[in-house]
């Protein structure tokens, strides 16, 4: 997501609450909301005006992989029902203005999602984006690589990138998991029902709904098909078809989910256990 000067701007005016539609955050706030997105500052003498340094770091996210993970933050609901406000007429304000960078910001049950009106690829955050492992941030690239390349029309190239994401999530989550990694050799499916055992997923378990069943069932669906269409559709082999917009689109978007699945349901067991 990249935003233009004009639209900066006005998200920064929502972060402080300058625009009187949205909770006013002080100085000590900001701080501790850019923070959590990379940020290294310190509230104290010297600091600028909140207006500046909210676009400042605006700036410094926009076009990342986590501007969308803060749009959304900054739309907790929790704050605006503490300050007595509506989130809609914030989010009509920025709509006014986003719109003309192909963006919009929608309520999906209480909290708000970012869609990009050109290509609707579905936005999430890397839960792994905080580790300094190169594995990990191999991960942040191909996100990004598969978004930049749906957008420049290099269809093949993002369902590359698409499968390499969701392979190296699989291959962290295992080595996260097992004592003993065993060594990837290239079979996706296999590497995924590994995954898919040590996340306890398994779509035959008696205590689980039988819709659920059909869900976790189907991920293995989505994972043989995403392994097979690299191998027709991608630029990684001989192409025996050649995807248009409106399939790689399809393929960035399944991979996504899938991992953002794997990765929650692997976070929330950790949580659990400890």
């Amino acid at each position: 997501m990249n935003l233009s000067e004009r639209s900066i701007s006005a998200l920064g005016r929502i972060v402080t609450g300058d625009q009187r539609i949205s909770p006013y955050r002080s100085g000590p706030h900001l701080v501790r909301l850019f923070n959590e997105f990379g940020g290294n500052d310190v509230y104290g003498r010297g600091f600028p005006s909140m207006g500046q340094f909210a676009e400042s770091h605006l700036r410094r996210l926009n076009g990342t992989n986590h501007f969308c993970t803060l749009i959304k933050e900054i739309f907790d609901p929790r704050d605006f029902l503490d300050a007595g406000m509506e989130l809609q007429p914030a989010i009509d304000y920025l709509n006014l203005r986003f719109k003309y960078d192909g963006y919009e910001i929608f309520k999906d049950g209480d909290f708000v999602k970012v869609h990009d009106l050109e290509r609707g690829v579905v936005e999430i955050a890397n839960s792994f984006s905080k580790s300094n492992e190169d594995g990990l941030h191999f991960i942040d690239e191909q996100i990004l690589k598969s978004e930049q390349k749906i957008q420049c029309g290099d269809y093949d190239g993002a369902i590359s990138n698409a499968r390499s994401l969701l392979e190296a999530v699989l291959v962290e989550i295992e080595r996260k998991c097992a004592d003993s990694t065993t060594e990837y050799n290239g079979d996706l499916l296999r590497l995924f029902r590994r995954v898919q055992k040590h996340l306890n997923l398994n779509p035959a378990r008696e205590d689980i709904d039988s819709a659920l069943k059909q869900v976790l069932s189907g991920l293995v669906s989505v994972v043989s098909g995403l392994a097979g269409l690299r191998n027709k559709m991608s630029d990684a082999h001989v192409r025996s078809y050649k995807p248009s917009k409106h399939h790689a689109m399809l393929v960035a978007n399944a991979s996504k989910t899938v991992v953002n699945f794997l990765y929650g349901t692997y976070d929330y067991q950790k949580k659990k256990i400890s």
